[in-house]
Order: C-alpha cells, then structure tokens, then sequence
C-alpha cells in the first residue's frame, strides 16, 4: 500500500456490527495526517446507501477519523454556523483506498450554540440486542460516548471553527488544483 499524502483522495464506507455495509461516501480527500487521527474534507459528496438510494451532502465538511478512538468527527460548516456530527464508531482503517470503520448508531450531535444532543440510543439498543453486543463492547461504546463529551467539553482542536474553517480553505486550494489538472 502507498503511503498516505495530502490532496489523496480516498471513499469512506461504514459498516454495521454484523459486517454489512451501512452507507458509503464518494469523496474524502486527505487535509492533514497527525500521528493519532487523519482529516479529511469534502463537500456536496454522493453518499450511497445500504438499500441503494443515493443522495448529496448539503455543505463542506471536515471529518476527523481517529486511529485509537471509538469516535470520529465531522464538522458541517453550513450557513448558520458549525454543527458536528460526531459517530461512536470503532477506529479506522485504510484498505483499498478506502476509510472504512464499523457505526455503532449512538451519535452525539453538538449546536453551534454549544449545546450538544446524544442522538439513536434506542437505535442502538436494538442493534445490541440483535446483534448481540458483547457486554465488553457495549463498555467500550459507553466510554467512548462518554470520553466523546469530555473531548468537546476540553475544547479540543476538532471543535476550534478556526481550524475548521482553515481546513475547508486546504480543501478548496487542493479541489481547485484538482480542477485545474483535469483541463
């Protein structure tokens, strides 16, 4: 496998406990990598889901996908302000140039008045249930949400609209150089 590089563009798919893809994302092009986490950055993506209907993201985003966390993050820079959608989800891997981690449904959403929501918890017990969640995993997953809000709380680099915002600029010099190198 090649070494990952700024400006890569790589898919993302997630997937459910059980191994069944749960929605894939056309677009996910390497902003920075850091030795704990790589983020990424796109905008108006196809996403496909597991039934096979197809819709597009609405604004940019800048995901951040952690290599020892249970969590990933994504800032949704829209109109109004940063909104983040943040998954519990196991940590990534990178196989066939493509993200791919497996959802564990509990989501925390978070306000860009800094108010935060959990989002699908009885989703999620339904899943542990029919999936059945091991009683370690469901630890895992409980700490991760939990470690999640103390990492928002903490004011980490992932929730500064400054560096998000930043992000997006990278974003778009390497979307205009990929235009650029297509004429």
């Amino acid at each position: 496998m090649k070494k990952l590089c700024i400006g890569d563009r790589l898919q993302i798919q997630c997937y459910k406990h059980n191994g069944k893809i749960h929605r894939a994302w056309d677009e996910a092009v390497v902003l920075d990598i850091k030795k704990d986490y790589i983020v990424f950055g796109n905008n108006k993506t196809k996403v496909t889901e597991a039934e096979g209907s197809v819709w597009r993201t609405n604004e940019p985003a800048i995901m951040y996908f952690f290599k020892n966390k249970w969590f990933n993050i994504i800032a949704q820079l829209k109109k109004n302000g940063i909104y983040y959608y943040c998954n519990i989800a196991s940590p990534f891997i990178i196989e066939d140039n493509t993200v791919k981690y497996i959802d564990y449904d509990l989501d925390l959403r978070i306000f860009p008045n800094g108010e935060y929501k959990i989002l699908d918890q009885l989703e999620y017990q339904y899943h542990k249930k029919i999936m059945n969640y091991s009683n370690d995993l469901d630890f895992v997953v409980n700490n991760a949400l939990e470690e999640l809000i103390e990492f928002y709380k903490d004011g980490n680099t992932m929730f500064d609209s400054k560096i998000n915002k930043k992000y997006h600029m990278v974003y778009e010099e390497l979307n205009k150089d990929e235009i650029n190198s297509n004429f």
